[in-house]
């Protein structure tokens, strides 16, 4: 079975996102309290800090979504080629939902750096949503 460049592309995308995503949730859940102590650390001086155990549970829970709808969706993909893969295309717009809630963190924590940072997967999630 031959794939497109496109194709091709797309699959690499999802991959290294679903890899990205992946590990960036397992990092948080294997060391739970101590992300919290880091995050509450690092927007310590925002309106955020108080909020910061429900907002890190929500962003590990789209991280999971977004790495598991990217990977069903590169499978999608894989088994049917002609048909497109609407799963990447959720996934690909959970994590870039994800991404710029995470952008918008580190803006008001003003850590632009860090903000920088997030807009380079950003840029490579779009890549993917214009491939799909």
């Amino acid at each position: 079975m031959w794939f497109s460049t496109e194709q091709s592309v797309l699959l690499l995308i999802l991959l290294y996102l679903s890899i990205t995503f992946a590990y960036s949730a397992f990092e948080k859940l294997a060391n739970l309290k101590g992300s919290v102590n880091y995050y509450r650390a690092h927007f310590q001086k925002t309106f955020l800090q108080p909020y910061i155990p429900g907002l890190l549970n929500g962003v590990i829970v789209l991280e999971i979504l977004a790495t598991l709808l990217m990977l069903a969706g590169g499978i999608q993909l894989l088994l049917f080629p002609d048909t497109g893969s609407s799963l990447a295309r959720y996934g690909l717009l959970t994590g870039a939902l994800t991404l710029t809630g995470l952008m918008f963190g580190q803006r008001i924590a003003k850590d632009y750096p860090g903000a920088m940072n997030i807009t380079v997967y950003f840029i490579l999630t779009i890549a993917g949503l214009l491939l799909v």
